[in-house]
């Protein structure tokens, strides 16, 4: 509370005195709600947990997204083993700290969505598929990857790598290539080889009919 002293003046040989009006000022010396910081220190233990955990993580600017548009990028998140959520900056910006991603700290401003996954590929793909889509409404921020900061050109070169399953069996084939080629090889061998035997079974036959 600030309070103005009475002020005295003097006119034409009077004196006169003003009253100031008396100011009052609040000032919030209250602590934050005991139980409202304990939920904001978990979160914030919860979201450090999952950053140490996953092998990939990207920031995206949601700000235009629409509710169904949401809900669909949330089911395909889920469909590939992404996990998506909306953060608060002060919060994540805590988490990072706590993982040693300072660098990431001046991106959070606006809106923050993040997509986390063990599989280092699947939020750059799903995250980037999104961008394209809803072009100037979804916005990749940036990410990290292994622990380190990663930037939007590293975000879409990992993007542009296929599904793991897809990977998998790409390399799969590649693998059993070489060994379908010599199958067929082997089995043209076979019939090739065998084809004279059966053409000389009937001749075999025949010679005692000539006696």
């Amino acid at each position: 509370m600030i309070c103005y002293p009475s002020l005295c003046l003097c006119a034409q040989g009077r004196f006169l005195f003003l009253n100031a009006p008396t100011i009052f000022l609040e000032v919030n010396t209250r602590m934050p709600n005991a139980k409202v910081l304990s939920e904001k220190q978990a979160i914030v233990a919860e979201l450090t947990e999952k950053i140490q955990k996953a092998s990939a993580g990207v920031l995206v600017d949601y700000k235009g997204i629409t509710v169904e548009e949401d809900t669909a990028l949330r089911r395909e998140c889920r469909e590939n083993g992404v996990d998506y959520a909306v953060v608060k900056n002060t919060l994540l910006r805590f988490a990072f700290n706590n993982t040693g991603l300072n660098e990431l700290d001046d991106l959070l401003n606006g809106t923050t969505s993040l997509a986390l996954c063990e599989d280092p590929v699947a939020p750059a793909r799903v995250m980037a598929n999104y961008a394209k889509k809803l072009d100037g409404k979804f916005e990749i921020k940036g990410g990290f990857m292994d622990g380190k900061p990663v930037d939007l050109a590293t975000i879409n070169s990992l993007a542009s790598i296929p599904a793991l399953p897809v990977l998998q069996a790409q390399v799969l084939g590649t693998m059993l290539a070489p060994i379908t080629g010599l199958a067929v090889v082997l089995k043209q061998i076979a019939e090739k080889n065998g084809a004279p035997a059966e053409e000389a079974a009937p001749a075999e036959e025949a010679a005692p009919a000539a006696e």
